[in-house]
């Protein structure tokens, strides 16, 4: 380090790219020299230790973030610890003037914030967040009432009218303040003994921009039309980078609006921004319902296994959960289907589904995951607790030929249709697949009758 060189300081969270990143633009005009940093906080480790997909695609996307910081002639400092303490530590060994960071909505993220505006309380050093995270900052589109969106489509309505900020091109150069000590990216058996998924997606900047890439020229103009196609598999698959930040969602929207197809698809990132503003109002529905309709929910750890396990006997719930744990990833479509038949056919707490969820999937966001939940559920804003996903019918509608249970369920891979969605008693003997679980439409009227019974008490 060279003494007297004045310095910001920019710490990476959930934004690990170079392109679009407000704080990085902030830092490097706030000071001749900037460090570039990420904390690995033990308290993230330790959750992160059992959900080894999203704790490897995290370390891919360090790797990523560390070469491209480099190819701009500066470097990536890691350090491990408590968050809080590692910051402040950085600021007091390098003198810096700011740091910079994007804002994020989690309680975990506001309670780091709190703490850390308390430890630098007594500091020359500011501290500046910035948007970075969604596409509208939470809070920059509300009702004219105050609070914030209850209802999706009047925050779409919005949304889509809104003047987004400009996206930022990467810069061109990073002045490092040199002679900092750092750690390298640690390998992922030295953070979790736990396997991940055999299919699981690279993490990382360059691979989300190819991904997207890809993607967008083969099937952004037939979005509308196929994506709930199951076999098809045209999802764009970008959710990880965008929980991640290896993409910014505002440049994915500005880069794709205005294209054939686009329109469905940059709906859905509003959705992303209708949840993060959701939570940021109300951070304790990450783990409380949005709306408590009194919910006495069935314990039954034995059928909660059969869901986690893929092994409820239909067949298009079956190969979604076999999709998680082989790819770290379930497709839409799927997601809503096995979500509605925990929480509704076998009457679970979605909560149980949420951290299976959380457990496995490499994109599991707190915003999306959860209250995508209690919109499945029927717990959550903007829901209906009479929306039920047939599974069967769901199968028949969006796999018609079975492709996709054949991909994910090889037991069943030589059954045509319509039989694969609903092999009789005999052939599931014969091939070794459970019997139903449940009959759905025996589950359902039970279902309903307990939200009666609800509602008259």
């Amino acid at each position: 380090m060279e003494p007297g060189d004045s310095c910001s300081l920019i710490v990476f969270t959930r934004d690990l790219r170079i392109r679009d990143l407000p704080a990085l633009q902030a830092s490097i005009e706030a000071s001749p020299k900037v460090i570039t940093a990420f904390i690995l906080d033990d308290d993230l480790l330790e959750s992160l230790s059992s959900a080894p997909n999203r704790l490897s695609f995290l370390l891919d996307s360090l790797c990523d973030l560390r070469d491209s910081i480099r190819e701009l002639g500066g470097e990536l400092v890691l350090r491990r610890g408590n968050w809080v303490v590692e910051v402040a530590r950085l600021v007091s060994e390098t003198g810096a003037s700011s740091v910079h960071m994007s804002q994020d909505v989690s309680a975990f993220a506001r309670s780091r914030m709190d703490q850390l505006t308390a430890s630098l309380a007594n500091s020359s050093c500011k501290i500046q967040l910035h948007p970075g995270v969604t596409v509208l900052p939470p809070g920059t589109n509300s009702p004219g009432t105050g609070g914030f969106w209850k209802v999706f489509t009047p925050y779409y309505n919005k949304w889509i009218e809104a003047r987004w900020r400009d996206v930022l091109p990467p810069p061109k150069q990073i002045h490092h303040l040199a002679g900092i000590p750092t750690l390298s990216v640690p390998a992922l058996s030295e953070l979790s003994v736990s396997a991940t998924s055999p299919n699981l997606a690279t993490g990382g900047e360059s691979a989300g921009l190819e991904r997207l890439k890809i993607w967008a020229k083969s099937s952004l103009q037939t979005y509308e039309e196929n994506h709930n196609a199951l076999a098809l598999d045209d999802s764009s698959r970008i959710a990880p980078y965008l929980h991640f930040g290896c993409l910014s969602p505002l440049e994915v929207a500005a880069r794709l609006q205005g294209r054939p197809g686009a329109a469905p698809f940059i709906r859905q990132l509003c959705w992303r921004d209708f949840y993060h503003q959701a939570l940021s109002a109300r951070p304790e529905i990450s783990q409380v319902d949005y709306r408590n309709r009194g919910d006495v929910w069935r314990q039954d750890e034995q059928d909660a296994e059969a869901w986690r396990q893929g092994r409820t006997g239909y067949p298009l719930v079956d190969a979604a959960m076999q999709q998680l744990l082989l790819e770290g990833f379930m497709h839409n479509r799927a997601r809503m289907v096995v979500a509605s038949f925990l929480t509704k056919d076998l009457y679970l707490d979605w909560r149980i589904g949420a951290a299976h969820f959380m457990k496995f999937l490499a994109d599991a966001d707190v915003a999306n995951n959860q209250l995508n939940w209690q919109w499945t559920a029927g717990t959550g804003s903007d829901t209906n607790p009479n929306r039920i996903f047939n599974p069967t019918v769901q199968s028949v509608r969006f796999d018609p030929d079975g492709g996709y249970i054949r991909r994910y369920l090889p037991a069943l891979a030589g059954l045509e249709a319509p039989l694969i969605h609903d092999p009789d008693i005999e052939t599931r003997r014969l091939l070794g697949y459970p019997e139903k679980m449940v009959d759905h439409k025996l589950a359902i009227e039970a279902y309903r009758a307990q939200l009666a019974s609800y509602k008259s008490s």
